[in-house]
């Protein structure tokens, strides 16, 4: 019990600082404009295309297997949450892939940004390993 006021305590400094300090979601530790290319799920290629960019403080968009989407992003980094997405609603042969690209994307709740590399993941759910595009 003693760990977690300390912890709490750091949550709320960071949580109050990141609030002056600009974009803290993750779109703040991406490069602007960044456009990401799903490549796996669970270790399996991803074989449908999918993409998930950052083109505002908070928002999330991109290019599902069959529709586009958006959808906003407001947890700061490393955290990640992915809430009231929209997509449209084109009917196609990769909607099985799109189902699966949706529940990963709603299931992920950690973000790690390296390089050309970006990781969605859930401690006991799914990873998603996008890559940037050039």
């Amino acid at each position: 019990m003693r760990r977690i006021a300390p912890l709490a305590a750091a949550l709320s400094a960071t949580m109050t600082l990141s609030a002056c300090a600009g974009d803290e979601t993750l779109r703040g530790y991406v490069p602007d404009g960044s456009v990401w290319t799903l490549s796996e799920i669970d270790g399996t290629a991803f074989a449908a295309r999918a993409t998930i960019s950052f083109p505002a403080p908070g928002k999330i968009a991109g290019d599902a297997p069959c529709n586009r989407y958006s959808g906003n992003q407001a947890a700061p980094y490393p955290w990640f949450r992915a809430e009231r997405i929209l997509s449209t609603k084109r009917a196609c042969t990769e909607l099985a892939a799109e189902q699966a690209f949706f529940a990963a994307l709603e299931q992920v709740t950690l973000a790690e940004a390296q390089g050309e590399v970006l990781i969605l993941s859930a401690p006991e759910g799914p990873v998603m390993v996008f890559a940037r595009q050039p």
